[in-house]
């Protein structure tokens, strides 16, 4: 069984779902937060638009050092500029999982800070990793929007939200 196709398959999902979602968010709330320890909504929501670019560098690095290149990215103001970030980190994840092979997938790829190690995974598992990441804090971000009344989109169905909409289409 080949990989790359499911991988390219679930990448495409995964952002529809991903784009549908920021799509609500409101540039006036990317200072809100629901609690002192959670993310404001414009580090969540530009963490989930930089996660695809885990797949471009797990397929072009064997290992991302903290210790020795600094991760930082750019945090956009705006939701428009957001999305903008994913379609870029989308478009190079695509790219580079069609121009890889299979046998890539299987090299161990490191996340370290200097000597502490946070992970040795495959390219393949780390690029799962990625889909749960971005997965995990789509949810969050469900979240932080149901708590701000906004209607959220569904992911992998359709939400309370749609469901109720129908439901008064049909009425």
């Amino acid at each position: 069984m080949q990989i790359i196709p499911m991988f390219l398959k679930e990448l495409e999902q995964e952002a529809q779902a991903t784009r549908n979602m920021l799509q609500r968010v409101p540039n006036d709330k990317f200072s809100w937060q629901p609690h002192p320890k959670s993310m404001t909504i414009s580090k969540l929501v530009n963490h989930i638009a930089e996660l695809p670019s885990w797949i471009t560098i797990a397929l072009t690095t064997d290992e991302l050092d903290f210790a020795t290149i600094p991760y930082n990215t750019d945090v956009p103001n705006t939701i428009e500029e957001v999305l903008e970030v994913l379609e870029k980190n989308v478009a190079d994840a695509r790219a580079q999982l069609e121009a890889t092979n299979e046998d890539v997938l299987e090299e161990n790829w490191t996340m370290r800070n200097g000597d502490q190690i946070y992970m040795v995974r495959t390219k393949a598992e780390v690029i799962r990793v990625s889909f749960s990441q971005t997965s995990h804090h789509r949810a969050q971000l469900g979240v932080f929007l149901r708590l701000l009344n906004i209607p959220i989109p569904g992911s992998y169905g359709p939400s309370a939200d749609e469901q109720e909409f129908k439901l008064m289409e049909q009425e």
